[in-house]
């Protein structure tokens, strides 16, 4: 089994601010990322400290949303200079890894 370097990017949103279509469009029509998830929580709050949550009682639809991706480095500084000029300080965390290649 071969290891190679990535950089898994999670980019932390609130779901009322509408970005999820256009970062997915990005990292998927444009970008073509290895890989892709987006977690939808239950619960959050950022810098604020306005918390964001569902209850039975509440539909919410601005709830925190963490889209998370990965790919070579290369390819996510590219990525990642281009999310930081639109995106609010604080909301984009990386790291470096290995995968199984």
């Amino acid at each position: 089994m071969n290891n190679g370097t990535v950089v898994i990017t999670r980019i932390y949103l609130t779901e009322g601010k509408g970005q999820l279509e256009s970062i997915m469009e990005k990292l998927h029509d444009q970008e073509k990322v290895r890989g892709v998830t987006v977690f939808r929580g239950i619960s959050g709050f950022g810098r604020s400290g306005k918390m964001h949550s569902s209850s039975l009682l509440d539909l919410s639809m601005n709830l925190p949303v963490v889209v998370e991706f990965w790919d070579t480095p290369e390819k996510m500084k590219q990525i990642l200079e281009h999310f930081s000029a639109f995106m609010e300080p604080g909301h984009i965390v990386s790291w470096t890894a290995e995968v199984n290649e």
